[in-house]
């Protein structure tokens, strides 16, 4: 276990501090090639079901592998992420997206996955990829909540979680190219190697356990044995429901905003695809920004009105540009709309998980992983029930779904109370490694 070493408080510490300056672009570093490995198959699918000869159904499946392994793991995650220094972790994850990474770039080659066969190998490595996956927000947040002061830990948050929007617009251009002249097969050995040239960075670059501090008071010890504590707050559970419904609503954009606008707004191809990586390049500007807003309100309203201050306007205002999106008649004011929706969604990203570090302290890495499982849960059903209700009631109803919902989980904001001791001056912790 990691022991805990009291050293005298230090006045001053913020996230310009070089150790927590450092360990916050390291994490985002990581992060980053963490998503593009994540999503990098989407990248190269049609090239990939062609050689492998795999149907739409069956890629679904590989997609779906993932998320799967990823969502199931986000509790255990959440516990790992509390017993292994940050440092040892990121070190394995950004070494095992390698790994698992470059085996798919394999699957089909003679003695590599033919006794399972290439659909039942990539499925597993997608699985096994989910599951080493899960622990990246959880640990990072842990890893902010020990290093960074309550008061700014909305935008380091927002710059980790940024990293969404980095891998989401640097794939398509990076590994399509390489896709196009070299084959898929590169393309994935490229993504592997970035992976290991991340991993070897952050071995060489972030700081050892002995000197990353926190800016928080020293917890005692049966708070620093007590993983469960964050699942007694009711403020956490408002909050992870908050965030499930949150993950809900995204998850509509993630998966139907591309089909939606060329099959129900009828945009050619070409359009549509432009249309869709609005959002995500949108999101490399309003995730941080949204930290950055929220870390505002804190120093001007306190910690529960300041963190608040961004998702229960932004959600609200979700709502109202999807329904705006769903019912009118322009395709470009739908498509507009639509991709603001998207916008004010992502923008609540770090208060979600700031406010998670508050509430869950010592214990972030548990609280992010269930907080996180929640968000998942609903990116699992959102999919399925989006297209099944538009079938039925129309995409109007479907999208109207998900503008209440997004409501919802604006006003889950107002059962969520923050404790004022957590903007108290922080005395520094050393998280000692293990031998």
């Amino acid at each position: 276990m990691n022991a805990p070493v009291t050293l005298p408080p230090r006045p001053g510490l913020t996230p310009t501090d070089p150790t927590a300056r450092r360990l916050v672009l390291m994490l985002m570093m990581v992060a980053s090639v963490g998503y593009l490995c994540r999503v990098d198959i989407t990248v190269v699918a049609p090239h990939l079901m062609a050689e492998l000869r795999l149907s739409q159904p069956e890629m679904g499946r590989v997609f779906g592998a993932f998320l799967l392994g990823y969502t199931l793991f986000q509790i255990p995650s959440g516990w790992l992420a509390g017993r292994i220094t940050t440092r040892a972790l990121f070190l394995a994850l950004a070494a095992g997206w390698s790994a698992l990474t470059f085996s798919c770039a394999l699957v089909g080659r003679p003695y590599f996955g033919l006794a399972l066969g290439a659909l039942p190998a990539l499925l597993v490595l997608r699985f096994a990829l989910g599951i080493v996956a899960a622990p990246t927000y959880p640990a990072a947040g842990r890893a902010i909540s020990l290093s960074v002061p309550p008061r700014m830990q909305g935008r380091a948050n927002g710059l980790v979680l940024g990293s969404i929007g980095i891998g989401s617009a640097v794939a398509p251009p990076l590994l399509g190219v390489v896709t196009v002249r070299w084959g898929w097969r590169p393309a994935l050995v490229g993504a592997a190697l970035l992976a290991g040239i991340a991993a070897v960075a952050w071995r060489l670059i972030v700081p050892s356990p002995q000197t990353l501090m926190a800016a928080r008071p020293q917890p005692t010890p049966t708070e620093t044995r007590d993983h469960t504590a964050p699942l007694r707050r009711r403020s956490f559970w408002f909050l992870t429901v908050s965030y499930t419904l949150q993950g809900y609503v995204g998850y509509v954009f993630v998966f139907w905003f591309f089909l939606y606008l060329v099959q129900v707004r009828k945009f050619e191809l070409l359009q549509a695809a432009w249309l869709t990586t609005l959002p995500w390049m949108l999101s490399l500007i309003v995730i941080p920004l949204g930290g950055v807003v929220s870390d505002w309100g804190v120093k001007r309203w306190g910690s529960t009105w300041g963190r608040r201050s961004v998702p229960v306007p932004a959600m609200t205002l979700a709502a109202g540009s999807l329904l705006l999106g769903a019912h009118t008649r322009s395709a470009i004011v739908a498509a507009a709309s639509l991709t603001i929706s998207t916008a004010l969604v992502l923008v609540t990203e770090g208060p979600y998980w700031a406010s998670m570090t508050q509430i869950s302290g010592p214990h972030s890495g548990t609280g992010g992983g269930v907080m996180n499982f929640g968000s998942n849960l609903g990116g699992l059903i959102s999919p399925v029930l989006t297209p099944w209700l538009a079938v039925r009631v129309g995409w109007e109803m479907a999208l109207a779904l998900a503008a209440v919902l997004a409501i919802v989980g604006a006003l889950l904001w107002l059962g969520i109370t923050i404790d004022p001791a957590e903007q108290k001056p922080a005395r520094r912790t050393v998280y000692v490694a293990d031998p």
